[in-house]
């Protein structure tokens, strides 16, 4: 049986156990620790009436939209949340951690007005994931365009995904999980789901894509090798693509995403079977990459994003990452290709399920069962 947040039992006992409350590295990446760097910041509610708010973008005019979970796109304007939804989504499978997922608007939005969203979907057999991009008018979309949808449906009720990026070309990034099919999905190239897809705004496929040609690959696929990535972003400085994901028992991941790089799940991870029992006995291989960090136990990664605003002037050039089980979140300094150290900021702020720095320069936080927050001076 699942819960609300798409847990078993079993594993959202596992993640409450003592035996797991604290955080240790397995081999990679620099220790995390507290830090002083959220003095002088405060954490204060938005709105209520969101329970799990998945993904957030905010429009030219002030708008933020929040996906929640279940299917509704929410609009909170100057600081409420307005009784009326956006209405004309595709129908969406509210399933385990399926659902409406992420949404971004394009990085051209105040001259082609187009809203890119992930969701669930039961078109064909089983359930997976689906890129659809569409329009407002007023509080409706419009023009709706299914750009991606995973084939090689799964009855299983986890590992939909899903973020959005864009990168510095344009080009529109996202991700879908394994489908709770670890065998089957995540190495095979013919087949979707525990990937990180690259596709043009439209729909259409990059020529330079690492798999265009391979009769036995698909198309869209950038990376592969995931189990289930449920945070990305780009590093303005460098344009680097990247992903926080999911690890089982142990080993949640950093990952930098390469073109055409194998990533390793299920043949390598740092994590166990929920249970305790292992799975591999390897946590790493020739042509399979190894994570810039892997957190065991697991933090249960969410939303991901850089901090480049003014208002946050210590943060600025970090990366930004929510955990859902630690109700915290984690400031990772970047250097390059690497990750050179992480402090966690804001403890007992809540399940974090989004982090997102808008364009009007503040991070609001995604907080399951609580709403949004923002960040802001104390002053």
């Amino acid at each position: 049986m699942l819960n609300k947040y798409g847990l078993t039992l079993i594993t959202a006992a596992l993640l409450a156990s003592p035996m797991l409350s604290t955080i240790a590295n397995a081999d990679s990446g620099p220790e995390i620790a507290d830090s002083k760097l959220q003095a002088g910041f405060k954490a204060t509610l938005v709105t209520e009436g969101i329970d799990i708010p998945w993904g957030m973008t905010q429009l030219p005019n002030g708008d933020l939209l929040v996906t929640e979970r279940e299917g509704e796109i929410k609009v909170v304007r100057d600081g409420k949340l307005l009784d009326q939804t956006i209405s004309g989504l595709p129908d969406i499978h509210d399933y385990g951690q399926g659902g409406l997922l992420d949404i971004v608007v394009d990085p051209d939005y105040a001259n082609n007005g187009w809203l890119y969203f992930t969701y669930s979907t039961e078109e064909g057999e089983g359930s997976n994931t689906a890129l659809m991009r569409a329009k407002l008018d007023g509080m409706q979309l419009v023009e709706q365009q299914v750009l991606y949808k995973a084939e090689g449906e799964s009855e299983k009720r986890q590992h939909y995904g899903s973020r959005i990026v864009f990168d510095q070309n344009g080009d529109l990034f996202f991700s879908i999980g394994d489908r709770g099919m670890r065998d089957e999905n995540p190495q095979n190239l013919a087949l979707d789901s525990g990937k990180i897809y690259r596709i043009k705004a439209d729909g259409s496929i990059p020529d330079d894509n690492p798999f265009v040609g391979d009769k036995d690959a698909k198309p869209a696929v950038f990376s592969y090798g995931h189990r289930n990535p449920q945070g990305m972003a780009m590093d303005p400085t460098t344009g680097n693509i990247w992903a926080t994901e999911h690890g089982p028992k142990g080993g949640d991941e950093v990952n930098l995403i390469q073109k055409g790089l194998n990533y390793g799940w299920p043949v390598i991870s740092y994590g166990v079977n929920y249970s305790g029992t292992s799975f591999t006995d390897l946590t790493e291989k020739d042509g399979m990459e190894q994570p810039k960090i892997n957190w065991t136990p697991s933090l249960a990664p969410s939303g991901l994003t850089f901090v480049t605003s003014d208002k946050y002037p210590e943060w600025k050039g970090k990366m930004l990452a929510g955990s859902m089980k630690f109700n915290y979140l984690v400031l990772l300094t970047v250097d390059g290709d690497k990750v050179v150290s992480q402090e966690k900021i804001f403890k007992d702020v809540g399940r974090v399920r989004n982090v997102y720095q808008a364009p009007d320069g503040f991070i609001y936080l995604g907080i399951d069962g609580q709403g949004i927050k923002k960040i802001v001076s104390e002053n």
